[in-house]
């Protein structure tokens, strides 16, 4: 029964779907991790990334004093109470004029547990739609028309944005606020010509802290086993994130390695997050907080003939074997084709 509950819980986690955190395996030392709550110890940022059919890219043209003229892609806070993609599209409605809805999550970037970024690969409702011709050299300055909305102009500049337009990839408008969207654009453009992962959007599943379930892998050959928490009902091991100032400047992969510390010797190992499976959140009724489902490998430096996990100390984990084919095929080719959202640091 214990491997057919796990078997459940790694397809949906593979799959996307989450599951519900109900305890952590890791926390930070001291005392218990107090719940998150936007504005006071975390900050979430929304960011999209439109790429249209001309290969161009949306963006808008700042209105904050400290960046005033300056052009990025539609992000910013979210806000209490808000889901992720609540904040996406208020976000771009706000500073770009259009309603949208997200393809995937193409990115999460992150400055320690207290302020994590999600970039999403976006289109406009009603794209298909379109009906606006642009002059060339002008496209900034001519309305865009979809049935979600109309591309924001210097006539109805405000505090969000001063107008907003779309621009060739290869050639976009400067000043740029920061360089560090040039990145984002390209992974878009790359995933747009072969996706690397599935299509992948945040599951609303209520979480109270920033928190990280592992699918943490040992491989030889085409034999898979995964780290298993007996703690209750044999699960996937969660990790919570802390906010003293180690993890804050070790970042989030700090709480991966403070539960492998807990039962595996680290000292001959190479331990790697690989990158995100799924994302859960819900932001309704004071859950603020985040579980990241992250794929992580665990190998030897010196691998020799070691054909076996390493050994588990304590009974709180044990190595579980994969046997089920179709388990093992889907863990083996996202490990193979780097099959993740990244994250970024």
């Amino acid at each position: 029964m214990a491997s057919e509950g796990l078997r459940g819980a790694l397809t949906a986690v593979l799959g996307g779907r989450g599951l519900l955190v109900q305890n952590y395996d890791s926390g930070p030392a001291g005392e218990p991790p107090a719940p998150v709550r936007l504005r006071r110890n975390v900050c979430y940022v929304v960011l999209a990334v439109f790429l249209n059919e001309q290969d161009e890219v949306l963006l808008v043209q700042e209105a904050k004093k400290e960046c005033r003229g300056s052009w990025y892609l539609p992000a910013g806070r979210m806000e209490p109470g808000e889901t992720i993609v609540e904040a996406l599209q208020r976000e771009v409605k706000e500073e770009a004029g259009l309603q949208c809805e997200p393809l995937t999550l193409l990115s999460v970037e992150e400055r320690g547990p207290s302020w994590i970024r999600f970039a999403f690969l976006t289109r406009p409702t009603g794209m298909a739609q379109q009906v606006a011709a642009w002059a060339e050299g002008s496209r900034h300055r001519s309305p865009s028309l979809y049935s979600g909305g109309i591309l924001k102009t210097s006539k109805e500049a405000d505090a969000e944005s001063l107008q907003a337009g779309w621009y060739p990839r290869t050639s976009l408008p400067t000043p740029l606020r920061a360089q560090d969207i040039l990145h984002l654009v390209d992974l878009a453009a790359q995933y747009r010509q072969r996706a690397r992962h599935p299509l992948l959007l945040p599951q609303e599943l209520p979480c109270s802290l920033v928190c990280q379930r592992l699918v943490a892998t040992f491989t030889n050959v085409q034999t898979v086993w995964v780290l298993v928490g007996t703690v209750g009902t044999p699960h996937l091991p969660v990790t919570a994130c802390g906010f003293a100032p180690m993890e804050q400047r070790g970042g989030i992969k700090m709480a991966v390695l403070r539960l492998l510390q807990e039962c595996l010797s680290l000292h001959h190992l190479a331990v790697e997050t690989q990158g995100l499976l799924g994302l859960q959140h819900l932001g309704k009724d004071l859950t603020d907080g985040i579980c990241m489902n992250v794929l992580v490998t665990v190998a030897f430096r010196n691998p020799g003939l070691q054909n076996e996990p390493p050994k588990v100390r304590g009974e709180n984990f044990f190595w579980w074997k994969v046997v089920e084919e179709d388990l093992q095929n889907q863990l083996l080719q996202r490990l193979r084709d780097s099959s993740v959202v990244p994250i970024n640091r």
